[in-house]
């Protein structure tokens, strides 16, 4: 299966329940980004929906959902969906359950800005089992695996050695929803910018989580983001030798609020920069 590492396979995996959940979730997202490409560039301004400012939605989304709910009942009939659109509550802490942004970046794709993928976890027990996050534009796929890695088109990735701040990328996300944390993350921006070599906002918290564990990106944070937002890209992160954290420098979990992303140093040092007077939610 392309987009699956070589050598582990369904028979070959340590856990045959995590290929088999991997395999899904793969499948899932290709039949997302199937609705996502037959769609792109058809959908008028006055189509969109808005769920409240500056958040959109559209018929896209909810049918890249629809499809995604369907290879999963298909391919593991006991599993249950936690998905943005329509089944936002879905509880995460037993059985099987696979959490699903089936339009990461709505607000690019209605723009034609090519900054947008589906993003697609699994859970067993609550626990992170299984990741995807496929970039629609570039056709490009990534996964991980829990204890086993994380991988590129089928190729392993590792988060960066960027250890000097200065020599750093850094991705991050606006609170653009949340009008609330406009002053806090503006009076922590300034001393970033100027410590760095530079900060992206691209508007996709999946591909921006998925840039940190190919190495693209040296760190990111973003003051609050839902479940469906990270629960691939965390594992793809940690399964690539990263470290992630909610704001108060817990290990984040697949929920509401912001978190820290990096290879180890620069997770600490971002950590650090968000936090001079020490952690706070």
């Amino acid at each position: 299966m392309r987009g699956q590492p070589a050598g582990r396979g369904r028979e070959s995996a340590r856990d045959p329940l995590n290929a088999r959940l991997l395999e899904t979730a793969v499948a899932a997202a290709r039949g997302a980004a199937d609705v996502i490409r037959a769609n792109a560039g058809g959908v008028a301004a006055g189509r969109w929906e808005v769920k409240r400012p500056s958040d959109f939605v559209s018929f896209v989304d909810r049918g890249a959902e629809l499809r995604i709910a369907e290879i999963i009942a298909r391919d593991i009939p006991d599993a249950r969906l936690l998905g943005e659109e329509a089944t936002p509550d879905a509880a995460l802490d037993r059985g099987i359950v696979f959490v699903a942004d089936p339009l990461d970046g709505t607000t690019n794709f209605l723009h034609g800005f090519p900054a947008y993928a589906v993003s697609i976890a699994a859970l067993v027990d609550g626990e992170l089992r299984a990741g995807v996050v496929l970039d629609v534009p570039r056709a490009e796929l990534f996964t991980a695996i829990a204890g086993e890695g994380a991988w590129r088109d089928g190729d392993a990735i590792s988060v960066s050695a960027t250890t000097d701040p200065s020599r750093a990328l850094i991705g991050t996300g606006f609170p653009f929803r949340d009008r609330d944390l406009v002053e806090t993350y503006v009076e922590r921006l300034p001393p970033i910018m100027a410590a760095t070599a530079g900060i992206r906002r691209a508007g996709a918290a999946a591909l921006d989580l998925a840039a940190v564990a190919c190495g693209r990106f040296d760190a990111f944070w973003e003051l609050r983001l839902a479940p469906w937002d990270v629960a691939a890209g965390l594992l793809l992160v940690r399964e690539a030798g990263g470290v992630v954290t909610d704001l108060r420098g817990e290990p984040a979990r697949v929920a509401h609020g912001g978190l820290v992303a990096g290879n180890p140093v620069m997770h600490r040092w971002l950590f650090e920069q968000l936090n001079p007077n020490g952690p706070t939610e």
